[in-house]
C-alpha cells in the first residue's frame, strides 16, 4: 500500500505487530492500543522508534499519559463516509499537543486529501490503486476555509473578496 507525505510516495519503515508477537528493542514498530497500555515501561525503554494503531472508536485521551513515547498515530477510516478520525486527529494535535506523525490509514481518498491535511494528518496509506498525481491535484484544491486548520491558518476577508462573482 503507498504511504504519501509532502506530496511523495515514501518507503514505509514502520513494522505492524501482530498481538502475539514480542516488541523488539529497536526498529519502528506499530503496535495495538491494547499492547501500548500493557507494555508501557517495555516501550520507554526501546531505542527504536514506537508508534500506536488505534480504532476511530477510541478516545484519543487514552493515550495522552503515553503520547511522551510515541513518534506515530495511525487513526483508522473503515469507510470514507466515517469520519471520527479527523475528529481524534484535532484532538490530538489541538488539543493535547501531539507533534509526530499522524496516519491516516484505511478507506482513504483523494477527495478527502485536503481535509486531512487541515485536521493535521502528515502521512496517508492509499488503497485501492489511487494515483499520486489525482491525490496531488486534490490536496491542493482546497484553497479557501470558513474555519481554522490544526496548523492555525484560516481565510482573510481579502480571500473572501477576491472570490468571482458566482454567475
Amino acid at each position: 500500500m503507498p504511504l504519501i507525505r509532502d506530496g511523495e510516495i515514501i518507503a514505509d519503515t514502520w513494522r505492524v505487530l501482530d498481538e502475539g508477537a514480542e516488541i523488539p528493542g529497536q526498529g519502528d514498530v506499530i503496535l495495538s492500543l491494547e499492547r501500548l497500555r500493557n507494555g508501557a515501561g517495555q516501550i520507554a525503554a526501546r531505542a527504536g522508534r514506537t508508534g500506536v494503531a488505534i480504532e476511530n472508536s477510541a478516545d484519543p485521551g487514552e493515550l495522552e499519559a503515553h503520547l511522551a513515547h510515541l513518534d506515530l498515530i495511525a487513526l483508522d477510516f473503515p469507510a470514507f463516509t466515517d469520519g471520527r478520525a479527523y475528529s481524534q486527529a484535532r484532538r490530538l494535535r489541538v488539543h493535547f499537543g501531539f507533534a509526530g506523525e499522524l496516519r491516516a490509514r484505511g478507506s482513504v481518498l483523494a477527495d478527502q486529501a485536503g481535509f486531512l491535511t487541515r485536521v493535521g494528518f502528515d502521512t496517508f496509506e492509499l488503497a485501492g490503486g489511487q494515483s499520486l498525481k489525482v491525490w496531488n491535484a486534490s490536496a491542493r484544491s482546497m484553497t479557501l476555509a470558513y474555519q481554522r486548520g490544526y496548523d492555525g491558518g484560516q481565510a482573510t476577508r481579502e480571500a473572501v473578496t477576491e472570490l468571482p462573482a458566482p454567475a
